[in-house]
């Protein structure tokens, strides 16, 4: 009897020991598969993440490419710009002030203007002149300037004016400037061209 209780015994024992083994077995097969699964899936996120970093990288490295270049050409564009502001300045300045505060340059000019009116025109004309040449113009406006617009013509003085003149009718409803920043302005615009050329080809 005792020994039929034996035999169950280890028959029950190994049973329960295979049985243990198996579901042993079967849980670390499982565990493999999933660690598998989790080393796999942490590999593609990474290769992901990876991709995604050097994208990035490369639309910086072409963004900070297209700024430096943009800036290095907006830098030269400027620089030339003002090694063709200095020269133009330098050529008109001088001349433009030179003539412009010339008296008898000046008379010249207003004649030739007063030339292009029609005689027969009633507007009393009035003229700003620089204060500068005052003693010269004075005598000119009252003769002569007089003589040319024959309806009138009244001079103000200004030492807003430093070179050249202002010039229309009287009411304001016109004028024409001949001062030295009008005479700079056009004469640069015609040697910006040419000075353009042959600083930078």
């Amino acid at each position: 009897m005792q020994n039929k209780l034996q035999e169950l015994t280890d028959k029950l024992y190994n049973e329960g020991l295979s049985k243990g083994k198996q579901e042993g077995e079967e849980i670390l097969a499982k565990a493999k598969v999933q660690a598998e699964e989790i080393l796999q899936a942490a590999r593609k996120e990474a290769e992901e993440i990876k991709a995604k970093a050097l994208k990035q990288a490369e639309e910086i490295k072409t963004k900070i490419t297209s700024d430096v270049k943009m800036a290095a050409t907006q830098s030269i564009a400027a620089t030339k710009q003002d090694i063709e502001n200095l020269i133009v300045a330098k050529m008109t300045n001088e001349a433009v002030k030179s003539e412009l505060t010339n008296a008898e340059f000046v008379k010249q000019i207003i004649l030739a203007v007063a030339s292009g009116f029609n005689p027969e025109d009633a507007q009393e004309m009035e003229v700003v002149l620089p204060e500068s040449l005052r003693k010269e113009l004075e005598p000119f406006v009252k003769k002569e300037m007089a003589a040319a617009f024959k309806a009138g013509v009244k001079a103000d003085f200004s030492k807003k004016v430093s070179g050249g003149f202002t010039i229309g009718p009287k009411d304001g409803s016109w004028f024409i400037s001949f001062t030295d920043e009008t005479f700079k302005a056009l004469i640069s615009e015609y040697l910006r061209p040419a000075t353009k050329k042959i600083l930078f080809g």
